[in-house]
């Protein structure tokens, strides 16, 4: 299990835990980033990503994707 940031590009992964405190775990829900749920990084530039999940693609800070663990 890894934390977001580091997943390659273009390749699928099955997100395992997502961290924080409980605002930042339902904000991310209301993004699309809940436990069983599959993510690909799409791009990467300066830690900040974008990633496509549940069929959109969301940008997300360097903070954010150190919270979202995936596998």
């Amino acid at each position: 299990m890894m934390p977001l940031k580091f997943a390659d590009l273009n390749k699928s992964f099955i997100m395992k835990k997502i961290g924080g405190n409980q605002e930042v775990k339902n904000h991310l829900a209301d993004l699309g980033f809940v436990v069983g749920g599959e993510v690909t990084v799409v791009s990467s530039l300066a830690g900040n990503l974008i990633v496509n999940v549940k069929g959109a693609r969301v940008a997300i800070g360097e903070s954010m994707a150190m919270k979202i663990f995936v596998q």
